[in-house]
């Protein structure tokens, strides 16, 4: 099956994006993914830039074209930041540019041109500065395809993947405090929903088992250490046991992602950002992937920062940024089969 190519936008020009893809791009023109073949990609952003980091690099004025290059060079849409990039020292000035190229991989995963995108970083500061007024890549790719029609349960949802473990969040950056207010029944059940739809979209996964993290020690011990479980949690599990999702009841943080508990699910559903994010990094700390489920597109990203500090050192790891694209061949070949 020939697929259409995933679209990667170059992040915050000054930070380690454009490094990672350089360095990510022999390995994928060259290494099979273990699951599905590596989708072809083209680059929007500065190929300047791109052409600094010492890769071969190719302009290219469609996503048609990418295919045919990429085994011998980057593949760039060529837009030019407007003010000049030193790596290390980001430019509120670069930051529209920066928006304009997700909105453009969005429009063109969006009119079938591309399968997917592979988000770079980009920084909050030089963003606002800017006048972005969006918390982050989620949030922006959500609201640019909101109007977009999708046959399924909406997102965004993010879901952290390393090795086999598929981690997927109620809640995101909230404080531990507002956890008890924010955990309710419909935002747990809508989770649910999203995931499991995803898991047989996006992975050709025909029956998805989820389980489904206690918020609590222990799972709340029966009502002794904390509510959650008894009032919401089980309700909710119930509920959606009862729509045909096979989900468990809430299960003890500490007992769910060791390498048995893992292979008796394909995904979890975990209530705050440490929950799934600690498992995350420990399985795997430099190759995690996030991904945002519940979109009518792909969309994923590697799990880290701009890494200002290290940018043009030639220390940056490409191995999150190689699992992202990896990732979003996967998701784009399920999606191309239904």
């Amino acid at each position: 099956m020939t697929m259409r190519p995933l679209i990667v936008t170059m992040g915050d020009p000054a930070g380690v994006g454009p490094e990672i893809i350089a360095r990510a791009w022999p390995i994928l023109a060259t290494q099979p993914g273990p699951l599905a073949p590596v989708v072809p990609f083209a680059v929007i952003g500065d190929a300047d830039v791109l052409t600094a980091q010492g890769a071969p690099v190719e302009q290219v004025f469609s996503p048609s074209e990418a295919a045919a290059v990429f085994g011998r060079a980057i593949p760039v849409l060529h837009a030019p930041a407007p003010a000049p990039v030193t790596p290390g020292q980001p430019d509120p000035r670069n930051a529209p540019a920066v928006a304009d190229w997700i909105e453009r991989a969005v429009d063109l995963t969006l009119s079938g041109e591309a399968c997917g995108i592979v988000t770079a970083p980009i920084a909050k500061a030089p963003m606002y500065a800017s006048g972005f007024r969006f918390p982050g890549h989620t949030e922006f790719v959500a609201e640019l395809t909101a109007d977009m029609p999708f046959n399924g349960t909406r997102g965004p949802v993010m879901m952290l993947t390393a090795k086999d473990l598929r981690a997927c969040l109620v809640t995101i950056h909230v404080a531990i405090d507002q956890l008890p207010e924010l955990v309710t029944a419909e935002r747990v059940m809508r989770v649910a929903h999203v995931v499991h739809e995803s898991m047989k979209r996006d992975f050709g996964i025909a029956a998805p088992r989820l389980a489904m993290a206690a918020l609590n020690p222990h799972a709340g011990e029966g009502g002794s250490i904390g509510l959650q479980e008894v009032e919401v949690l089980r309700p909710a599990a119930a509920a959606l046991r009862a729509e045909g999702i096979d989900i468990t009841d809430p299960l003890p943080a500490d007992t769910l992602f060791h390498d048995e508990a893992r292979a008796r699910y394909d995904a979890t559903v975990c209530l705050y950002h440490d929950q799934a994010l600690i498992p995350v990094k420990t399985l795997d700390f430099w190759g995690g992937v996030n991904a945002t489920l519940g979109l009518p597109i792909v969309r994923t990203s590697p799990d880290h920062g701009t890494g200002f500090d290290i940018a043009g050192k030639g220390i940056a790891r490409a191995d999150s940024f190689i699992a992202a694209v990896r990732l979003a061949s996967e998701m784009a070949a399920a999606r191309a089969t239904r």
